[in-house]
């Protein structure tokens, strides 16, 4: 029995080491899973609030190439990329290119964020059904920003975790989307 208890112990400290590890690799860059196959569908059953308190349904946007951004106001890298999304809008708006910012986070942040920083592409309180949908996309680490590219029949195309690389970025829209 002693074995035994001595043998859960060293489980439970290889398990926080582990954790641990879990942690400070989640720094780095963590190559999204393969998204399931309903999270699209999950997507467009949402009806979120968007930055004035509107409930929105997100199916509006379907048939559009979509570019959804999983954020949070307190997470710096997310904030960091905000205003070259909102140049990214601007440029694409033309090409059925459409981003919607999912906000892990309260109404009232991103009500004050989108105000102060200008942000022009719609964003929506997302709460806990943000933090859901984003696992179902391949978020497993579930660390923000994580990105999405949704093509315009509803398939998950790519995937980014971490801050986006715009070039990259741009390219990849430039080659996914067929509706030139």
């Amino acid at each position: 029995n002693m074995m035994n208890k001595r043998f859960t112990i060293s489980a439970i400290l290889i398990g926080l080491v582990f954790a641990g590890l879990g942690a400070t690799l989640g720094a780095k860059k963590f190559e999204p899973a393969p998204a399931a196959n309903n999270a699209v569908q999950q997507l467009f059953g949402l009806t979120l609030n968007d930055a004035s308190a509107k409930p929105q349904a997100i199916k509006q946007w379907q048939g559009k190439f979509l570019v959804v951004n999983f954020w949070a106001t307190w997470c710096k890298p997310c904030v960091d990329e905000m205003p070259e999304l909102v140049e990214l809008q601007k440029d694409l708006a033309t090409k059925n290119v459409q981003l919607l910012g999912l906000g892990i986070d309260t109404p009232s942040n991103i009500a004050d964020f989108t105000k102060k920083h200008h942000i022009t592409y719609p964003v929506f309180a997302a709460g806990m059904d943000g933090t859901s949908l984003s696992q179902a996309m391949g978020n497993k680490a579930g660390g923000l920003p994580f990105t999405v590219l949704i093509s315009p029949d509803g398939k998950v195309l790519k995937a980014y975790t971490g801050r986006l690389k715009m070039p990259e970025l741009r390219a990849d829209i430039q080659r996914l989307n067929t509706k030139k």
